[in-house]
């Protein structure tokens, strides 16, 4: 029997065109960058949230992240490509909904297994760079320093998820031979842009206070996460749960930079 999500995505997939077309679509380039970089996010929580169900890990709450994740990733991709300023653009859009076909057929396709895993695996990477490149390029098109901050906050909120990603590969021991760097060279990305992000001179008050907000949600996080050892089931939880507090934090901050920017 199939998880819940496979009948959840059906649903979506006939619906999606009229959803993007009924629903919110980039208003401008600020709006573009954070959408286009949520799409890093995406390819990450919403493999976060099939490993979690692989391991029967908050089994109600990682089918709404799966199921949500790949509806919001596949409606801002339709609104992304429908708003491309280039054929540069276009053109890896094009290439990202190729890659994302794929993704999400495994996904979707059968019950989350450790077998399949490090195919999952490879194919998120594809969307991860794929949805990266857009994401600097329409930076790059806007062409203005704000237009980065917006970008470097938003990745915040891809390495929260590729943290607990890795966190939960690790504890499904899942053959990634090289977790553990990855979560530690995050980690210190993560932190390191929160510096950059506090010392910048287009940083409000307002979006200080939620940098502080998202300092505080990383003790949290950070000592979840551990240093390198495989999680057991109530840690792995702990990173699945704080990995969701802080994205929903660092999604704010990025909103904040891009209405600023406008």
């Amino acid at each position: 029997m199939q998880f819940s999500v496979s009948r959840r995505v059906a649903l979506m997939a006939l619906g999606s065109a009229a959803m993007a077309a009924a629903m919110a679509q980039v208003r401008d380039l600020n709006d573009a960058i954070n959408k286009a970089g949520r799409q890093r996010m995406l390819s990450q929580r919403m493999v976060k949230g099939w490993l979690a169900l692989g391991q029967k890990l908050e089994d109600i709450r990682a089918d709404r992240v799966l199921g949500d994740s790949m509806a919001l990733f596949e409606r801002q991709l339709a609104e992304l490509r429908a708003f491309a300023p280039t054929d540069g653009i276009r053109n890896t859009y094009d290439q990202l909904d190729a890659a994302w076909g794929g993704l999400k057929s495994a996904l979707v396709g059968a019950q989350p297994s450790l077998a399949t895993a490090p195919g999952l695996l490879a194919l998120d990477s594809k969307v991860l760079a794929l949805a990266h490149l857009g994401t600097q390029q329409l930076e790059q098109h806007a062409g203005k320093p704000v237009g980065h901050l917006v970008n470097l906050a938003g990745r915040q909120r891809m390495l929260s998820q590729r943290m607990a990603k890795f966190q939960l590969a690790m504890a499904w021991k899942v053959p990634v031979a090289d977790a553990a760097q990855q979560i530690e060279t995050a980690r210190a990305e993560f932190v390191a842009a929160l510096d950059k992000l506090a010392a910048a001179p287009e940083t409000t008050a307002a979006i200080q206070e939620q940098i502080v907000m998202a300092r505080q949600q990383w003790v949290f996080y950070d000592a979840a996460l551990g240093r390198g050892q495989a999680p057991d089931a109530r840690n792995a939880r702990n990173v699945f749960v704080a990995s969701e507090n802080i994205l929903q934090v660092m999604d704010h901050i990025t909103g904040l930079y891009a209405r600023a920017a406008s």
